[in-house]
């Protein structure tokens, strides 16, 4: 899939609303120094075109409980059952992310649980039974890095040279 074409003003948009989500649109517009109405239809192009996929609060899980982070990557029986598994980890609140891979993995998830008891719960009771061979788990002890991508420019085919 290609990257979109974002002007300069669609990167000073996307920087200051991926600082601050919450910021007001009038004080993007002054930083922009354009009108409140060009940001707001800014901000529709860019969710318009799939740049934008929502703004959302961002819940700490430790705060609420969620002690345990862990990634845990999946060995299927039988990799032709990948969408069915896919639609069952859905319906499983604690897995939070899950990406098909290349590799060894089958499919590779981050999960979070209260504990590590909870976690072995959440393996034995909720993946095991989605038909496994097996699986590898890895306890994050801390996130050092965890950010939004910096808006930046791509190079064309203009900027490439071939000698």
């Amino acid at each position: 899939m290609a990257h979109r074409n974002l002007d300069s003003l669609d990167k000073k948009i996307l920087s200051l609303i991926s600082e601050d989500a919450r910021i007001p649109f009038l004080e993007v517009a002054r930083a922009c120094n354009v009108s409140g109405a060009a940001i707001h239809q800014r901000i529709q192009k860019l969710t318009n075109l799939g740049v934008l996929k929502g703004s959302q609060f961002i819940i700490n899980p430790e705060k609420i409980g969620y002690e345990t982070c862990a990634y845990v990557g999946l060995y299927l029986k039988n990799p032709e059952d990948f969408d069915n598994v896919v639609e069952a980890l859905k319906k499983i609140p604690e897995v939070v992310e899950c990406h098909y891979t290349t590799g060894g993995y089958d499919l590779f998830c981050k999960i979070y649980a209260y504990n590590n008891h909870h976690l072995l719960n959440i393996i034995h009771d909720k993946l095991q039974p989605l038909g496994l061979s097996r699986s590898e788990t890895i306890i994050s002890f801390n996130a050092v890095i965890d950010r939004t991508l910096p808006v930046v420019s791509f190079p064309t085919a203009e900027d490439t040279v071939e000698e």
